[in-house]
């Protein structure tokens, strides 16, 4: 689709658009166009200063190549003349909070070259690439090593577009998913009849609803928040970020958002059907997950809190593998909540068909474990035990035994590299009390606090001085995107952003006093030290490699951010194997923002035109003389029964 014919359909101010004035001679444009080019490269490469454009006086990036006869440059002024829109603006409003009828919306303008991508069969509308279910029963079983990551390669990728289901609708705002979830987006009931006594989930006619409940907590997540905050410090800001281990529907990360505190929960693609799917239908961060062979993708020193009700891990097993693991990316100080077998074992061992003996030796295999991690038990109260990590080993490896403190020269490396049975040594300290790696201030102060990785000069090329340039830089780019983007503000449009290439996690940051959380990847290839950044900011995230897909559900985000992803992984793997990834898990009519340089953008918009986007090129929040550009996008509505009537 053309730059202009994209500006009928996309919703921006009438700034970002303009028609210009009159019509000069295809020769006096050419020659202006080039003029303006070779001119913006000077100024890039020491050319005289220039004041920067006002950010209300962003103009479309219509003149991205000087052969065009169709489109015109609009030069951007501080005080520019108001000019009549060129069209009906590009349209970022949700407008299916119920099916639709109407046929499939496509790309009618894409030139003759761009490849058409067709819909998936209807079967692949839960489609997870890395954890397929086909694909998973060629690994092994033992350790459930078969539910780990197992990616498609070659001829097995799907080149199609993921449909949603028949009768999708677009998700309840913010705070409303948290409690009900449309029937039709996630059209399963086989928790609500397996965990119907443990009040996780019922059906309400064409609706989920989410009482709050969970197998540990029947009263509700919120009181059993309120039991655990008498044990530990919830809410002095001193707890910011959790693990949740076998999350269920994630009411307990649910409950904690409203408490300033961002839990990352994942569970299996497992027996319990869909559990992941409806915590993120819900609006909750959660990813596809589980602890087998691999370490969990997130660096070390990462989590305040680590949590597991009835998660069922065998954690007294394979020598502390896994109570290992949640010790490696908790931080010193930080806490591991255990409710569930075999805690309160004495009340509950009928009704878990175990024998006393047998739920005992477990309990006391657990506290074998955490007593050779140097953890301390803070108290077990009812059916909630408590742990607490040092601040520091200093006392730990003078007394330690068994397991080995681990010789991995890289403790934060998490990308299919394997768990050992050895505890991660935390850095040095001067005295017994000082937290190793540094303190983090109680939230929110830690959000815009150098981080002690930073100050510490534990990322290379990254300074204290330069991580406050980086956030002063974002809060400016956010600012041009809700100048350009009107629904940006809307409250409740989004609740859930991906940033496909977080760096310090500035996006996020400037985002912070939205309602709506962020999930920042860092990619594998570059410089990915900088996650352990975006957890001591107080934030969350996870590794990724965009040449595969991300261990998540198709429509789980609202709006995806990819800044110079494209050039990141130039010559890597193929631009679609990104793009279509992007379009699984981006939600009928959420939205895409994309920086890159405008020759990369221009190929990027080519293949979007393709794949029932919506698009168009704005400037860069300094002006047009900028070789970065921004590429707007809006996903189309179509669902996967409206694909099959068109196809007949």
């Amino acid at each position: 689709m053309g730059v202009r014919q994209a500006a009928t359909k996309l919703h921006i101010s009438p700034a970002a658009a303009r028609r210009p004035s009159s019509f000069l001679p295809i020769a006096t444009v050419a020659l202006l166009c080039s003029a303006s080019y070779f001119l913006g490269a000077w100024q890039q490469h020491g050319g005289f200063s220039s004041r920067s454009a006002s950010p209300s006086s962003v103009s479309i990036a219509t003149a991205v190549a000087c052969t065009t006869t169709t489109t015109t440059a609009t030069r951007s002024t501080t005080r520019p003349r108001k000019r009549t829109p060129a069209g009906p603006a590009l349209d970022f409003s949700a407008h299916h909070a119920a099916a639709a009828d109407g046929a499939v919306l496509s790309s009618s303008g894409a030139s003759a070259a761009t490849r058409r991508y067709q819909a998936c069969p209807a079967r692949f509308s839960e489609y997870t690439p890395c954890e397929d279910v086909k694909r998973s029963l060629r690994y092994p079983r033992e350790r459930l090593v078969y539910r780990e990551r197992h990616c498609p390669t070659g001829r097995e990728r799907l080149r199609c577009l993921v449909p949603a289901p028949a009768g999708y609708r677009n998700p309840f705002p913010w705070p409303a998913s948290r409690d009900v979830a449309w029937f039709a987006n996630v059209p399963h009931k086989e928790l609500t009849v397996e965990k119907a006594v443990q009040n996780w989930i019922r059906v309400d006619g064409d609706k989920f609803r989410f009482p709050g409940g969970g197998t540990m907590f029947p009263h509700g997540a919120n009181a059993y928040i309120d039991d655990i905050g008498k044990l530990i410090p919830l809410h002095d800001g001193s707890i910011r970020t959790a693990l949740d281990t076998g999350c269920g529907v994630a009411s307990w990360g649910a409950y904690l958002l409203s408490r300033d505190i961002l839990a990352m929960s994942f569970a299996p693609r497992d027996s319990h059907e869909a559990q992941v799917q409806f915590a993120l239908e819900r609006g909750v961060p959660a990813m596809i997950g589980v602890l087998a062979s691999n370490r969990l993708t997130y660096p070390a020193r990462a989590f305040d809190m680590a949590h597991c009700s009835r998660c069922l891990i065998p954690w007294h097993l394979y020598d502390g593998l896994y109570l290992i693991e949640v010790d490696r990316v908790l931080r010193p100080g930080g806490y591991w909540i255990l409710s569930g077998p075999p805690i309160n074992w004495r009340k509950y061992w009928k009704g878990w068909e175990r024998t006393k003996e047998d739920l005992n030796a477990e309990q006391q295999a657990i506290e074998a474990v955490a007593r050779s991690l140097c953890w301390k038990k803070i108290k077990e109260v009812g059916d909630i035990a408590v742990w607490q990590k040092p601040a520091n080993h200093a006392s730990c490896k003078a007394s330690h035994k068994s397991p080995p403190f681990c010789s991995h020269k890289n403790p934060d490396a998490a990308w299919y590299d394997k768990m050992e049975a050895c505890v991660t040594p935390l850095p040095d300290v001067s005295d017994a009390d000082e937290v190793a790696g540094g303190a983090v201030k109680k939230w929110p102060q830690r959000l815009t606090a150098v981080p002690p990785r930073i100050s510490r000069g534990s990322i290379k090329g990254v300074t204290a001085k330069a991580f406050v340039q980086d956030t002063e830089l974002w809060r400016k780019r956010v600012r041009h995107y809700k100048g350009v983007i009107n629904q940006f503000e809307q409250k409740g449009r989004y609740r859930n952003v991906l940033d496909m290439n977080a760096g310090l996690s500035g996006f996020a940051a400037a985002l912070a006093n939205d309602p709506l959380w962020v999930m920042n990847m860092v990619p594998t290839v570059g410089n990915s030290s900088t996650l352990g950044v975006v957890y001591e900011r107080g934030l969350i995230g996870s590794y990724q490699d965009w040449c595969e897909g991300m261990s998540t559900y198709p429509r789980t985000y609202d709006l995806i951010h990819a800044d110079s992803v494209f050039t990141l992984y130039k010559n890597r793997c193929e631009m679609d194997v990104i793009l279509l990834e992007m379009d699984r898990i981006l939600r009928p009519e959420g939205t895409v923002i994309i920086r890159d340089d405008v020759d990369m953008l221009v190929k990027v918009k080519s293949a979007a035109d393709g794949m029932r986007w919506d698009s168009q090129i704005v400037d860069h929040e300094d002006g047009p003389l900028v070789r970065e550009k921004i590429l707007l996008v809006v996903k189309t509505y179509w669902t996967a029964k409206e694909q099959d009537q068109q196809q007949q």
